[in-house]
């Protein structure tokens, strides 16, 4: 065998194809592949993680506050990479260079892969031939063609977990907006304004030997750009909130400002239209990352839902800043005292920390901050206090738990139970393919349809 530290991520690739011939193989006599069982004695998941760049490793400190699963390998074909991220697990889990022989493992549950974009469908599907569950980072896919390979084999593996990494779902912040929108706290929603600025972002890493495989997401042929990698986030979120996919999309881009061997646009502008007229409009740059929310306290990403009654403007945390979700009334006649009353109510987990109408701030409050009384008279006096506090600005409600741990807590739960994922194969998919068709969009300068990804990528 070939020294495996020369093995390049597109040799990888390539590999996928003996791979999958080879469960084929095992399925027709009856070999496997077979669904892989929890079967820890304290029914921890046996996990891997394919791929320990940045992601990787960033979902490796996650996982290390979980008790939940065990890390029993780690896989990349870049060494440097792979030995810092065997020193970063709490679970000292084995290295391995060649993913197959990762799959191949009896004792490996699921898979989480954090690779390149261009290699996610290859790697997915020969994990689930494996029998592996598997979470993988969004975007799901990278071509249309993947879009429907991916879906065919989700229905032929009906009892194994395919979670897509798209963490915001996991937010109690943005739980507690959509159970908002849901309940008319912010009447009729219309517009979404979502951006992710950044300065300078991806710079190109010189490596004359390595330099497309190091720097991938600044090529076409293995990347989706801003659009797949910053936009695809808080396109599923205007989804989410929409409950719907979009009609169409149109946008421009440029390469202006970024002059460094890169093929992928540096700057976007993205309007998407959805089926009752409701719009996201989208912005990602690379010379200014200030971000016009939240009095300018936080740079980059956040999205401002706008609703005929209301606003919520939303971010989700990072390790080093909590998440930040503030609500404005939309100005309108002054309330009765019977209305404010009213308004005042409990409703499902976000209540109203002000009986005030107007522009001023207020934050969204979580179910442990709603006054049920139920509670203990010590309780409820706590509750309140915290809510004067948040009205006051001393204190902001702060999720317990980073939307990343608990995303990947759920998909180990996913395992050991067999439940749905929230962030399921469905709405990767349909994350995928806005991603697709908006790069198209804007390559083409035209009005592109979601329905034409149903026409793409299949044989005439």
């Amino acid at each position: 065998m070939k020294d495996s530290s020369k093995v390049t991520r597109r040799e990888a690739v390539a590999m996928a194809g003996a791979a999958t011939a080879a469960a084929v193989v095992a399925k027709k006599y009856n070999q496997g592949p077979f669904i892989q069982k929890v079967k820890a004695a304290n029914n921890q998941v046996q996990y891997a993680i394919i791929g320990t760049g940045g992601r990787g490793q960033y979902h490796i400190k996650h996982f290390n506050k979980l008790d939940s699963g065990r890390c029993v390998a780690l896989c990349d074909v870049y060494d440097v990479n792979l030995q810092a991220a065997i020193k970063a697990s709490k679970d000292k889990p084995e290295g391995i260079k060649d993913y197959r022989e990762l799959l191949s493992r009896k004792d490996i549950d699921a898979v989480v892969i954090s690779t390149p974009l261009y290699t996610h469908f290859p790697i997915t599907r020969d994990a689930l031939l494996a029998g592996k569950h598997v979470f993988c980072e969004k975007s799901m896919v990278f071509k249309p063609e993947e879009v429907h390979a991916l879906r065919r084999l989700a229905e032929e593996h009906p009892k194994q977990v395919l979670q897509v990494g798209l963490q915001r779902r996991y937010s109690k912040f943005y739980q507690t907006a959509k159970q908002m929108i849901d309940k008319g706290l912010l009447g009729r929603v219309t517009h979404v304004n979502a951006q992710w600025n950044r300065n300078p972002g991806w710079t190109m890493k010189p490596d004359p030997k390595r330099q497309k495989e190091l720097n991938w997401r600044l090529f076409r042929e293995y990347s989706g750009g801003l659009v797949a990698e910053l936009a695809s986030h808080q396109i599923d979120v205007c989804d989410w909130m929409f409950n719907s996919s979009p009609e169409f999309v149109v946008g421009v881009a440029d390469l202006t400002w970024r002059k460094d061997g890169r093929d992928v646009y540096d700057n976007v502008q993205l309007i998407f239209n959805y089926p009752k007229k409701q719009k996201l409009m989208y912005s990602t740059i690379s010379t200014n990352k200030h971000l016009t929310l939240f009095s300018g306290q936080r740079t980059e990403f956040g999205e401002v839902i706008m609703g005929t009654e209301g606003t919520i403007e939303i971010t989700v945390g990072t390790d080093d800043e909590p998440a930040v979700g503030l609500w404005f009334y939309e100005p309108g006649p002054k309330l009765t005292a019977a209305e404010q009353k009213k308004q005042i109510a409990a409703v499902a987990g976000a209540t109203l920390a002000s009986t005030g109408r107007g522009s001023r701030a207020l934050p969204i409050l979580f179910e442990k901050d709603t006054v049920t009384g139920k509670e203990s008279f010590l309780d409820r006096e706590m509750k309140f206090a915290r809510r004067w506090l948040y009205a006051k600005g001393v204190m902001v409600p702060e999720e317990d738990r980073n939307p990343c741990t608990v995303q990947l807590d759920s998909f180990l739960e996913c395992c050991r139970t067999g439940a749905k994922p929230t962030a399921n194969v469905e709405i990767g998919l349909a994350d995928s393919s806005m991603v697709i068709l908006a790069n198209l969009a804007l390559d083409e300068g035209r009005r592109v349809y979601f329905n034409e990804i149903d026409k793409m990528g299949k044989k005439a």
